[in-house]
């Protein structure tokens, strides 16, 4: 039984803020709009000059000017009726950037940073009183060579200030829950608690540490803990002393929270009491919890390299074992889902994981390029069994040993660990993108990345931690169908041996119509540079390649010209759809040493013409994610295609082999291949008897060759089917390209 009420003991009041702009802190706006908190203060003054929506044609241009002022927001501190118990605090989960807040013309705060919550008491402040709220400009190194590095001395996602698939559009103001908060005096400034599973999965000892402000004689803690279905299975209590409390329990045979595909994500609920002399509930604070181990482990046979003399380091650890099972990583690259943050709430995250659970993703990278996302995106996560990479805000820029700097990555990267340490999802840390790569020139020894480790091992030691992606051994790219030396992505990952592929896109347009809703309908067809097709990446996003996103040119090369926008749109979405297929499925061929098939991207945070990404914004899907949804499959019949392109009377010859993830045996079947020729019954062109596959082991079969027929032409289709009889359907199709009537 539980010792405490369940009524809510924080009270969240409402307040309503008004914002301006100026040209300095201590100039006053000459006028002040509505303000929507959270938001942003971009969103807030277009909606009151009445703006069309900024991801409309190059609307975005429009609100280049607010990074340079100075952001007011105002507000009076209303009546709250109180006990002589309880105090009134301003809580604002995140402020975006560098910001003051003065009350009655007092400046009470000066913070910079956007992860770190505020909290302040003013309960002896009276009603009426003057709540100001005064945002810095963006923040921009002087000494930027590029853009993006604008955001190397501050701990500002650097995706705002300009990628191959962002605006420079660069948010700023109060993004996540800001509100005033009644409690009692006497109230829980923090929870921890800690997990550790043994190494057979079968105890698990729970530490709770809990801190309080205030307190007076009597004063206890308890803990309560349920597991999925409910029962109680630990209930505990013990004094409060010097305002801390440290309870632990023992659990035998706990249910284990699992990721996608390997079991179900089981959550226990926690439930945390201050409790008075009467064991009257004063604050409470509830959290679900999941309990696994997880750890980065050597990779299969990466001891072994480099197999002779000069020895030297091996790859590092890439594969994700949890609870003791070795997991082959499938997923993708979250980036934020869209450029304003304040914007999103949990329905917005929802919508998206919910389709990547669906695709039989088990992980997302959280790339160190955007924000942290906020907690419903973890909470969902947890409930979802996505596990979750997390990055620091460090992107593609070199974050060097500057002082100011680090004070302020060193109060931010706490926060943001200590928020997110409990959730079951968190599988590792990572310092940031692409941060050892010549573009970035960071080493291990760049005080930044120590300074992560560091502060990583103290506050969350049992998740693991990398200083960056790509580490050595790991892949980043390519992102494209066919490279400038002819090579397709059939070819990419089969010359290849990684021990994780973290980052590979091949790019495809939006939907007809998503391309109609914010490109102007004279600039819809042909796609051409110098329109809206341009500022959506559709040309020029990427410097290594002048094409990209939409590669008009490859399409045409392969299918002819296109003689509509639908014809376009449908042919590069088949590019995209058989590219992706190909990828992941190539790495996953690789098990047991590749351990990871994670592509660019998953999703954007505006509408891009083309792009990497799998689901266009807000949350539409592409065909392609369809294809990647196929090919993430526990369980499927794989064919390795050595191209996409086919002429009449060449020998068609591709290699079969049985991709299995699942953590149980699967049965000896009978494989057969056939070709799909438009106009044509299916052509059988082999069989193949394979053997029982034990659980999460690959195996691979024979080649299977024909002479392609003279009849073929346009899109033809190659099918493997499967004897097998359950509940998965193995079977697994591919697409590929003969000669087209009209193609140059």
């Amino acid at each position: 039984m539980k010792v405490f009420s369940q009524e809510p003991l924080r009270t969240l009041l409402p307040l309503q803020f008004e914002v301006g702009f100026s040209g300095g802190l201590e100039e006053k706006p000459t006028n002040y709009v509505p303000a929507e908190v959270p938001g942003a203060v971009q969103l807030d003054w277009a909606r009151a000059q009445g703006w069309p929506p900024h991801w409309v044609a190059n609307n975005f241009e429009n609100f280049g000017w607010m990074e340079d002022k100075h952001w007011h927001y105002r507000t009076t501190l209303p009546r709250v009726e109180k006990t002589n118990d309880q105090r009134v605090y301003f809580v604002s989960h995140g402020i975006d950037y560098h910001f003051q807040i003065v009350i009655d013309g007092t400046l009470v705060l000066d913070q910079e940073g956007m992860f770190s919550k505020v909290e302040l008491d003013v309960t002896d402040y009276p009603p009426g009183t003057e709540f100001s709220i005064r945002v810095r400009p963006v923040p921009k190194f002087a000494g930027a060579h590029r853009p993006k590095a604008q955001a190397a001395r501050s701990v500002k996602p650097s995706v705002s200030y300009g990628w191959d698939f962002h605006p420079r559009l660069v948010p700023l103001g109060m993004w996540d829950s800001t509100h005033l908060e009644l409690r009692h005096k006497t109230s829980i400034l923090s929870t921890n608690i800690q997990t550790q599973l043994d190494m057979q999965a079968a105890r698990a000892d729970l530490r709770c540490n809990v801190i309080a402000s205030g307190q007076s004689e009597g004063t206890s803690v308890a803990w309560d803990l349920s597991d999925p279905d409910g029962n109680m299975v630990a209930s505990l209590r013990m004094p409060l002393i010097n305002g801390a409390a440290c309870l632990q329990t023992t659990l035998q045979d706990p249910r284990l929270w699992w990721c996608n595909g390997q079991g179900k994500p089981e959550l226990y609920l926690s439930a945390v009491c201050l409790l008075d002399s009467l064991g009257q509930c004063l604050d409470r604070r509830e959290s679900r919890l999941g309990i696994r181990r997880v750890r980065l482990v050597m990779n299969e046979g990466a001891w072994l390299e480099p197999s002779a003399f000069p020895k030297s380091r091996s790859t590092p650890p890439m594969t994700i074992e949890l609870n003791g099972r070795r997991v082959f990583a499938k997923g993708s690259n979250w980036v934020c889902p869209d450029i304003f943050p304040g914007t999103l709430k949990r329905d917005h995250y929802e919508a998206l994981l919910g389709q990547a659970h669906a695709a039989h993703f088990n992980i997302l990278r959280c790339w160190g390029g955007a924000a942290v996302n906020k907690e419903s995106f973890y909470d969902l996560c947890d409930e979802l069994g996505l596990m979750v990479w997390q990055e620091f805000p460090l992107a593609c820029n070199t974050y060097e040993d500057d002082p100011r700097y680090l004070e302020v990555l060193n109060t931010e990267s706490r926060s943001i660990v200590r928020r997110l340490r409990e959730h079951a999802c968190l599988a590792m840390w990572c310092g940031g993108n692409e941060l050892f790569n010549w573009w970035s020139a960071m080493t291990d020894q760049h005080l930044a990345l120590r300074l992560l480790n560091a502060n990583c091992l103290e506050l969350d030691p049992q998740t693991p931690y990398l200083p960056t992606s790509p580490v050595m051994g790991v892949g980043h790219g390519d992102y494209r169908f066919r490279d400038d030396e002819g090579k397709e992505v059939f070819q990419m990952f089969a010359n290849a041996s990684n021990t994780a592929y973290t980052e590979f896109g091949v790019p495809g347009p939006a939907s007809v119509s998503l391309l109609e809703s914010f490109i102007p309908k004279n600039e819809l067809f042909p796609p051409r540079r110098g329109t809206s097709w341009e500022t959506h990446h559709a040309f020029g996003a990427w410097f290594v390649a002048p094409e990209s996103w939409l590669f008009t040119g490859l399409i045409e090369e392969y299918f002819g010209p296109c003689k509509n926008l639908e014809e376009l749109v449908q042919r590069g979405q088949l590019l995209q759809s058989e590219g992706y297929k190909c990828l992941f499925e190539e790495a996953r061929r690789q098990k047991p040493y590749a351990s990871m098939a994670l592509n660019w991207c998953y999703n954007e945070p505006w509408p891009t013409a083309a792009n990497n990404s799998l689901v266009s914004w807000p949350a539409e899907a592409k065909p392609a994610l369809q294809s990647v949804a196929e090919a993430c499959r526990p369980t499927l019949l794989s064919a390795k295609i050595p191209k996409f392109r086919w002429e009449p009377g060449e020998t068609f010859s591709v290699d079969l082999s049985v991709l299995h993830d699942a953590h149980v045996a699967l049965p000896a079947q009978t494989v057969t291949v056939f070709l799909a020729i438009e106009g044509q019954p299916e052509l059988a062109i082999g069989q193949w008897d394979a053997p029982e596959t034990t659980a999460n082991t690959n195996i691979n079969g024979p080649s299977v060759c024909t002479t392609l027929p003279s009849c073929l032409e346009g899109i033809f289709r190659l099918i493997l089917r499967s004897s097998h009889v359950g509940e998965a359907d193995l079977t697994s199709q591919y697409r590929l390209c003969g000669p087209v009537r009209g193609r140059g």
